[in-house]
Formats: structure tokens, sequence, C-alpha cells
């Protein structure tokens, strides 16, 4: 994949594995790209986003002191927020549907379940990339808009103010 776009990128690791760090470096070089910073937590990802322009963060869920869902409400609601649009991937083990949830719901962009290859890796930054989504604010939710497609036979609640019911409708 050299050439590709993907090697513009600068991606953050936020990790507290010093294993699962070096695997996902791994994983990020066999795909292209090369400028990778990694932190060990919540806290010190925040740090390095402020001293840092990073295009992509690829997040643990389960870490101390800041975990992954709280990191990523850090970057979509904090004032002091480098860049609240940041891409955040979710790379975990925790994939029952509750956890998968609250990712969401802080503003995940993408979700990707542990053991990853880098065929999965590549094809969510490649998502992310190639198709990025527009992103939603509310009063309870900042981040990417959690709706996917449009659904033709949606017939629910139209919420927002730029939905039109005729666009959906046959």
């Amino acid at each position: 994949m050299p050439g590709s776009a993907l090697e513009r990128l600068s991606v953050l690791i936020v990790e507290d594995n010093q294993h699962m760090r070096s695997l996902l470096r791994s994983l990020l070089n066999s795909i292209g790209i090369r400028e990778i910073h990694e932190a060990g937590h919540g806290s010190a990802a925040l740090a390095v986003l402020h001293d840092k322009k990073c295009d992509l963060v690829l997040s643990d869920l389960a870490m101390k002191p800041i975990d992954g869902i709280d990191f990523t409400r850090e970057i979509r609601q904090s004032p002091k927020s480098a860049n609240p649009f940041l891409p955040v991937i979710m790379i975990t083990g925790h994939t029952e549907k509750h956890r998968v949830e609250a990712a969401r719901d802080a503003g995940v962009t993408e979700f990707l379940a542990k053991p990853i290859t880098a065929q999965s890796l590549y094809a969510r930054i490649a998502q992310i990339v190639e198709n990025p989504r527009a992103f939603v604010r509310c009063t309870s939710y900042f981040g990417p808009d959690r709706r996917r497609k449009a659904q033709e036979d949606y017939a629910g609640p139209w919420r927002r103010h730029d939905d039109v019911k005729d666009v959906h409708v046959r």
C-alpha cells in the first residue's frame, strides 16, 4: 500500500499493554502508516494530542486512570480538545453489547474487536478516510452520525432539522 493516502496519516495508539502497542504499530507499518505516536492511557494520550497533530486514534477501551470511553468523551466534549472531530477507532476484547453502545454513545467513530488483523484494521481506517461520516451535535451527543445509511422503509420519528420525510417514502 505504499504511495497511498495512508502514508501521510499520523496515528496515535492509546493502549496500556506494551505488547499490544507494539502489535498495533507493526500492523500500521504493514499497511503503510509510518508516523505513529503512543500513549499508555487516556491522560497521556490527551497530552500527546496537544503536542502532536494526529489524524486518527486507535484506543483500547479498558485502561486506567482514564479509559477509552472517557478519553473519547474528552476529545469530543472538552473545550480544551485539540480536535473534537478526530476519528477514534476503539479496539477492545470487551465486545458486550452495553460496552459497544457506551463507546458508540461516547462518540467513537469505529469499533474493532480483538483479535485484530492487518486486513480488519485497514478496512476500518479506509472506511474513515474514504467515507468520513458527518458529525451530529445535540444536547446529549456529539460525534459521528450513528446512522450509517438511509433506510428506505424507515417509519420512525424524524428528529433532525435536515430530515426530509419524503426522501425515504416510496
